[in-house]
């Protein structure tokens, strides 16, 4: 798969489906990846996940069109340059607040003179120096989504939204309700609300504009203008799936031996 894969289908006008990965499982990110899904998020955020880890995991994916997306853990150029040397298809910045911000995170993304990424030769983002690439194509590789998880980020998404770079902006319902006084709620109402009308000022800018949605409220963000879609992680599925299979039997068979 081209390293410019993602980055190709990130348009207005095409929707994508995918998951988080929380278990940095090779054996989990290989069986999802047959599923269907158009990406998967590998947490560096909340999850500890190693370089050499996600290593695997990636090779995990490579015979699949589902593209890789690493959610980094902060504004680091250090671990910008790891995880776009391991050759992902998109990083994700959490929280970011002001265009500011955003600018950081795109230099960190290019290189020179449009930003500060450091050139390596022998490592899996260029097939290990075998490919060679003009500075134009090297830059335009890897796409960069943006998280707007805090009420100063809503405040700020024209100015985000609006930065050169920014190919994305991902709305985090958890965070988001967290900041507005609604912990715990993220579909609260208001917050919902919210989120759409964000969706809607990243639409009107031309950029596109993404969402953590579960099921049920995946066609409200749809309807709102998102086209990136995370619904859900591979541990919650686990977890729901497991939770749903004792309780089914267990109601059933001890009802019966009563």
């Amino acid at each position: 798969m081209k390293q410019d894969f993602l980055r190709q289908k990130l348009t207005p006008a095409q929707r994508l489906y995918g998951l988080f990965c929380c278990s940095y499982s090779v054996q989990a990110a290989e069986a999802i990846s047959q599923s269907g899904y158009d990406f998967l998020i590998f947490d560096g955020e909340h999850c500890p996940n190693t370089m050499p880890g996600l290593h695997a995991q990636l090779l995990a994916l490579a015979p699949t069109t589902t593209a890789s997306i690493v959610r980094v853990s902060e504004l680091n150029q250090g671990l910008f340059k790891q995880y776009l040397d391991l050759g992902v298809h998109a990083l994700m910045v959490p929280n970011v607040q002001s265009a500011q911000e955003a600018e950081l995170a795109v230099q960190f993304m290019k290189y020179p003179p449009l930003g500060r990424r450091g050139v390596a030769g022998s490592v899996r983002g260029s097939a290990y120096g075998r490919r060679k690439l003009s500075l134009e194509q090297a830059n335009a590789q890897v796409a960069l989504i943006v998280q707007a998880e805090s009420v100063e980020a809503i405040q700020n998404i024209q100015e985000i939204t609006d930065v050169d770079g920014v190919d994305a902006v991902f709305f985090g319902p958890n965070d988001l309700a967290a900041d507005m006084g609604y912990f715990g709620m993220p579909a609260q109402a208001e917050v919902r609300e919210t989120i759409a009308a964000a969706i809607q000022q990243v639409r009107a800018a031309g950029k596109v504009a993404g969402v953590l949605a579960g099921e049920k409220d995946c066609a409200f963000y749809l309807d709102a203008g998102a086209t990136v879609v995370a619904l859900a992680s591979e541990i919650g599925i686990l977890v729901a799936g497991a939770d749903a299979l004792i309780e089914r039997v267990r109601t059933q068979y001890e009802t019966e031996q009563r």
